[in-house]
């Protein structure tokens, strides 16, 4: 039997599919690529934007109409924040929220028993331990991802992750170490620490930093690079333990949303600007070519000219190598969803587009300053006669010559194409 996994969203998704690819797998099923014809598709959601529920509703009935015959499941976040969905979507013929991902093959045997539509959702509650999860590779990937921590106790106003995700719980030192060694095995030497709240991690007086030091534990593991981190639970104290790991890539992806005092209240996060800024600053002393990149929000409700403006001096004023910035969506069932003074959809796109020329000036100076440095690349995939790579800084990069995808290898930077450095290749390592 053929089975598809479609995934959207984050990091933690992506481990996911790969964790039911793997069930599947072992358990007789043919994987095959999502738009090619199968027996059951799975569509793993993400519920972040009203964009996310968009492609998440557009997927399930694309596979159903394309594939009248086939199973369809619903999986993910979409379904664990709105089960409702269920009513919305018939097309979808199992659905499971992402607590219960685990149950996929078991959701299918009793479907292909029973023939009836199964709606299998059940919330999250207070207690809830770290699901058992366990990849041994990363199909169609250089670097492999390690899901060390889930869940997230902050509620910011916007944000529906805490009702689709749960309170925060994080993976067993031991299991993480263990995984390590299993991906390491499996050739892989860049491991991603992700989470939902990453810099939560906390397992028996264990923290990020040792999830990091056990992650570098097998000796094939060259680089260990962290998901995204919030800023206020990077103190001093787990900086300057972070900068004594040696295989830590010096990429930081801090969380900020925004750059204005005001908006950041109304978000509920849990920082100012200044306090931001120090820790930005902290990580450029403590890491030698470390790059910074971030999320922005604009359009949040009450979000003036003068707030956005604000917020854009900032960004500028950070200099960030990369900022994915996306306009304010209304999450129902969150408080920000009741805000007055929403920001109309003409004006949050204005600003999104302005926010990106900001955005994309700061990484072009980002991208000039790599120029005539000597650095490490994990060969990716090959374009135009072209490998591509990241540096363990995060630079991309385009280099000429034969190297296998996973490889490692040092480049000298000569210039800047577009959204790449360009190099020559100086040697294999």
């Amino acid at each position: 039997m053929k089975a598809a996994v479609f995934t959207l969203g984050c990091k933690v998704n992506q481990y996911e599919s790969q964790a039911m690819s793997e069930e599947l797998s072992k358990n007789g099923y043919t994987l095959v690529p999502h738009n090619e014809p199968a027996d059951v598709y799975i569509v793993n959601s993400c519920t972040v934007t009203a964009e996310s529920d968009r492609k998440t509703r557009q997927a399930v009935r694309r596979f159903k109409r394309q594939n009248p015959c086939s199973v369809v499941v619903l999986t993910g976040c979409v379904p664990q924040a709105y089960p409702g969905i269920s009513k919305e979507l018939p097309e979808a013929d199992i659905l499971l929220g992402n607590k219960n991902n685990g149950r996929l093959l078991k959701a299918l045997n009793d479907y292909f028993s029973e023939n009836s539509r199964l709606v299998l959702t059940e919330v999250h509650r207070p207690g809830d331990f770290f699901c058992p999860s366990f990849v041994s590779g990363f199909y169609g990937h250089t670097r492999a991802n390690i899901k060390i921590e889930d869940g997230c106790n902050r509620f910011c106003s916007y944000c529906i992750i805490p009702y689709a995700r749960g309170g925060v719980r994080s993976k067993p030192i031991d299991d993480l170490r263990a995984e390590a060694f299993r991906l390491s095995e499996a050739g892989f030497c860049e491991l991603v620490l992700v989470g939902i709240n990453l810099s939560a991690y906390s397992y028996e007086g264990s923290d990020i930093c040792d999830a990091v030091e056990a992650a570098s534990a097998p000796d094939n593991v060259r680089r260990v690079r962290l998901g995204s981190l919030e800023p206020d639970l990077l103190t001093d104290s787990v900086l300057q333990r972070l900068s004594n790991c040696g295989k830590l890539c010096p990429h930081f992806h801090i969380s900020l949303q925004s750059g204005c005092d005001k908006t950041l209240r109304m978000m509920n996060r849990h920082y100012t600007p200044a306090e931001y800024e120090a820790v930005c600053d902290k990580l450029r002393r403590l890491f030698p070519d470390v790059s910074l990149t971030t999320d922005v929000m604009v359009g949040f409700p009450g979000e003036s000219e003068e707030d956005f403006e604000a917020s854009r001096l900032f960004v500028e004023r950070i200099g960030f190598c990369k900022v994915h910035v996306f306009p304010y969506s209304v999450r129902a069932g969150t408080r920000a969803a009741s805000f007055p003074d929403k920001v109309v959809k003409a004006e949050k796109e204005r600003r999104a587009r302005i926010m990106t020329e900001t955005a994309d000036k700061t990484r072009r100076h980002f991208l000039n300053a790599q120029v005539g440095k000597t650095v490490e690349v994990l060969a990716e995939q090959q374009t135009d006669g072209m490998r591509e790579g990241f540096t363990r800084n995060y630079t991309p990069v385009r280099f000429a010559g034969e190297f296998r995808p996973g490889e490692l290898v040092t480049v000298k930077i000569t210039g800047v194409n577009g959204d790449f450095c360009i190099g020559d290749a100086v040697n294999r390592l």
